[in-house]
């Protein structure tokens, strides 16, 4: 919640007072969405494609708003104390970058086509073992998140871990604009929102935006097992910190042992404990190794810290549902993303058998039919007993799992979310392990749910529905 006042609003935002509006008040939490509005909040008037928070400005009110942010000083608000500006999205990056610029705390932002939240989420617990900081909650890395998460900065924060997203060319140089980061990190360049990018190229243009950002006297940590975020060290201006598991990174583990979902990372001979589901979350814990070095804490602190770690939920975390192992991946997917899929399940050990739940992923562009036969050819070589896919792409899917040699009757092409569950009833069997997985649109966290309403149920309740 920034600790500033409507008159601090007013001058960084460049807007003018209406109604009854007392330029010394501190300001509240700023809200976007009317229904989260409580006594006390200041709500932000929004202009969008599908609703116009304008139209929500009552509701806020009704809700206990102490002020709203508008463009559009209408009567029926007259008497209620309103801040009118020309532009609120412009306003609202305006008082963010002034509000960040007030405090001491320094921000880190991280992006990547790839794992930008599982690693801003565990830099934010490693650092959080000396410091007191914040982060972006939940998936707000565009235009009104940056904005929002920059807000939520306190005096006491020692540290701030901004998420920044993109899905398109200078959207990230925009954001880095707004949020003036000392440090950041760069996961990966991959095919993800390829639909809206057109290309690896432009995707790469994009995220190295964040690299040219960075200050002489910060510091970025770069994938350095990944050839076009390598290359970005040509755009830096400050340090540059290699990490990954090559030899010509400047930080690179010496032993990774995987248990499930717990990782043990032996860098510069000491081991490090992560509780986390797959190798791919190596990178995550180098990156947030080098920063935390970077600025000053011990191996112990850092050891803590990733001791402390909780995946987000639908980020490859480990669910007991009933007589089986449930690994929720359903939050978002891409090429790269259901690759490490396969390979965590592939090293999973499990006396019983191994089950690979898919949903389609989207915004892949004219490539997507191959993107998804890619992914079956790659499920039946990582060793898993079946594959259930639903979607568009389902097929493409199956018929290349089939044609690398897996068998018909471990494979199901579903129509629809209804019909997974109906096939996951009939093949799961108590020590089974399931892994599901689609892009946000496939809505697969609708299978866990009913996978956890089915463990509950006695077997005459499944006798009856059946």
């Amino acid at each position: 919640m920034p600790v500033a006042t409507f008159h601090d609003l007013i001058v960084a935002a460049g807007g003018r007072p209406s109604g009854e509006v007392r330029p010394g008040d501190l300001i509240g939490k700023v809200r976007t969405d009317s229904r989260l509005v409580s006594p006390g909040d200041l709500f932000w008037a929004l202009p969008g494609t599908a609703m116009n928070g304008h139209d929500f400005v009552g509701e806020a009110f009704r809700r206990g708003a102490a002020c709203c942010v508008v463009e559009d000083d209408r009567a029926p608000f007259e008497g209620y104390p309103r801040i009118v500006v020309n532009d609120s999205l412009t306003a609202l990056a305006k008082f963010a970058h002034a509000h960040r610029r007030a405090c001491d705390a320094m921000v880190i932002a991280v992006t990547g086509s790839v794992g930008k939240t599982t690693t801003r989420n565990m830099l934010h617990s490693v650092l959080s073992a000396r410091f007191s900081g914040s982060q972006s909650p939940a998936n707000f890395n565009n235009h009104v998140g940056v904005p929002l998460s920059l807000l939520e900065i306190s005096p006491q924060h020692e540290f701030a871990v901004i998420e920044m997203g993109a899905s398109g060319v200078g959207e990230i140089a925009d954001l880095a604009r707004i949020a003036a980061p000392e440090a950041a990190i760069m996961t990966s360049v991959a095919p993800s929102h390829l639909e809206k990018f057109g290309s690896l190229d432009a995707i790469e243009q994009a995220k190295g935006e964040l690299v040219e950002a960075i200050p002489h006297d910060g510091f970025v940590v770069l994938n350095g097992d990944d050839a076009r975020v390598r290359s970005m060290s040509a755009r830096a201006n400050c340090r540059v910190i290699l990490v990954g598991e090559g030899t010509h990174n400047d930080l690179r583990p010496e032993r990774v042992h995987a248990l499930n979902d717990l990782l043990l990372i032996t860098v510069s001979g000491v081991e490090f404990q992560l509780p986390a589901i797959g190798r791919h979350h190596v990178l995550a814990a180098l990156a947030c190794i080098a920063v935390a070095r970077e600025i000053g804490l011990s191996d112990a602190e850092i050891d803590r810290g990733l001791k402390q770690f909780q995946p987000v939920g639908g980020r490859s975390r480990k669910l007991d549902v009933g007589p089986w192992t449930i690994i929720d991946d359903t939050y978002n997917a891409s090429p790269a993303s259901m690759a490490a899929a396969c390979e965590s399940l592939r090293n999973w050990q499990t006396a019983g058998r191994k089950w690979l739940v898919l949903g389609d992923m989207l915004e892949l562009g004219a490539d997507s039919a191959a993107f998804h036969r890619q992914l079956g050819d790659l499920a039946a070589r990582s060793q898993i007993d079946g594959v259930i896919a639903t979607g568009e792409f389902a097929g493409d899917v199956i018929s290349a799992a089939r044609a690398a040699g897996m068998q018909g009757g471990q494979l199901a092409i579903c129509r629809d979310l209804s019909t997974v569950l109906l096939h996951l009833d009939c093949w799961l069997a108590p020590g089974d392990v399931a892994l599901v997985k689609g892009s946000r649109g496939m809505r697969m966290e609708q299978v866990i749910e009913q996978l956890k309403s089915r463990a509950e149920e006695t077997p005459l309740q499944r006798r009856l529905a059946a």
